[in-house]
């Protein structure tokens, strides 16, 4: 008889969103006429911009014609967008060969397959609270025991907490693999050089590796915070970098990342370049590589006036995220994050959970947000607002809590 791997009965976060639905649902057959404000979505609203769609329908009018027709393409991606993307690094002054970096269909799921090329006995670090998918894919691939207390065993968790600025600590015992995200989804903290290069050190140290996500760099507005890992010495030497589009571009829906594996790059018992190839190695094993329309999307982008259109589309989320940290700050939250990421990251009044406070600002204003404790186990007592949303249902958002909010 077929097995079905166990792994996936571990996983605890699945049940909160179907959770977060029901109540929502709940509120509405109870209350159908009131309009229910979302702060919540991680998920773009804007329209593409004008040269971005420009380049989609260059790629479908490519696809019409006998000449131009291409079926499939490079498994690691259109070596002009793989250079446009090395252009890009080389813009930030970090140097960068177009082979060191893969194009796929989204940071996400590089996030959760480049842990494939790893061995099942690596000890995995995350920091905590985390974006949900650096967790739960260890779990599912068998690197966790159970889950107790909020935690799974076998994980090491870095806490980020208010007194440490949300930053995380270094690991107290070695690791193998960490999992960094600067700016950080939930909490919207930023590490600056110094404090990756701690981390750096300590890879190169102990011979470990660093998955580090990049989804969120556009957004950051200090112009002293690196936005790529590679910025710091010997970077390439420890650490893989993934990047997206989604939220930069607004591809959420149109799906294009990338995922750097720098030649330098060694693992136990391998030599420079082995890395790079066994990540080759998996995506043309088991990808066949991002739409051709849509590369042709990421080549606009890429383009001078499509970074100043992207921009634009940036600006306005990162003007959305201050109205919201205004608000709620006013109203006498402590509030962080919302200055160089799209998330606000708040402390719940008095002594509520997360879950205490999603309802009472549901039934309350009206507005829906993410618990906290979604995120891990020190995201309790924290709640995460979104700044991606149109600009006017912000603002309604906004004013239902200050109108209608019990503090």
């Amino acid at each position: 008889m077929a097995k079905i791997n166990k792994n996936f009965q571990k996983l605890q976060a699945g049940y909160l969103t179907v959770l977060i639905s029901k109540k929502i649902k709940t509120f509405q057959e109870e209350n159908p006429a009131t309009e229910i404000h979302k702060l919540g979505i991680g998920n773009t609203t804007e329209p593409l911009p004008e040269n971005v769609i420009k380049g989609l329908q260059e790629g479908v009018t490519k696809l019409a014609n006998r000449k131009t027709y291409t079926g499939y393409g490079d498994e690691i991606g259109d070596s002009r967008l793989r250079k446009a993307l090395a252009d890009w690094y080389s813009n930030k002054g970090v140097p960068l060969d177009f082979q060191e970096i893969f194009v796929s269909d989204g940071a996400k799921p590089d996030s959760a397959n480049i842990q494939s090329i790893f061995a099942l006995e690596n000890i995995i670090a995350v920091q905590d609270p985390a974006y949900p998918v650096y967790v739960e894919t260890n779990v599912i691939a068998g690197r966790t025991g159970s889950y107790l207390n909020g935690k799974y065993k076998g994980l090491v968790y870095l806490p980020c907490t208010k007194e440490n600025n949300f930053i995380p600590p270094l690991p107290e015992k070695k690791v193998d693999l960490m999992y960094l995200c600067s700016p950080n989804n939930p909490t919207g903290a930023v590490m600056n050089k110094k404090q990756l290069k701690r981390f750096v050190d300590y890879a190169i140290s102990q011979k470990a590796v660093i998955i580090f996500d990049i989804a969120y760099e556009a957004f950051i507005r200090d112009n002293d915070l690196p936005h790529s890992i590679y910025e710091i010495e010997g970077a390439k030497k420890c650490a893989i970098e993934i990047g997206s589009f989604s939220k930069s571009s607004g591809f959420t829906g149109v799906r294009l990342g990338w995922t750097a594996v720098p030649m330098d790059l060694v693992a136990e018992g391998t030599k420079k370049g082995e890395v790079n190839a066994l990540w080759s190695r998996r995506q043309t094993t088991m990808f066949n590589g991002a739409s051709n329309i849509v590369q042709e999307a990421g080549l606009a982008v890429l383009s001078a006036e499509g970074q100043r259109e992207c921009s634009k589309i940036v600006d306005y989320y990162m003007e959305n995220a201050r109205i919201i940290k205004i608000a709620f700050t006013k109203l006498g939250f402590e509030v962080f994050g919302g200055e160089n990421a799209p998330y606000i990251w708040l402390k719940t009044p008095g002594s509520l959970t997360s879950w205490d406070f999603f309802d009472k600002l549901l039934s309350e204003a009206h507005v829906i947000g993410t618990p906290g404790s979604i995120f891990g186990p020190q995201g309790e007592g924290y709640f995460r607002l979104s700044a991606f949303g149109h600009r006017e249902d912000v603002q309604k958002a906004v004013r239902s809590v200050q109108e209608n909010l019990i503090i």
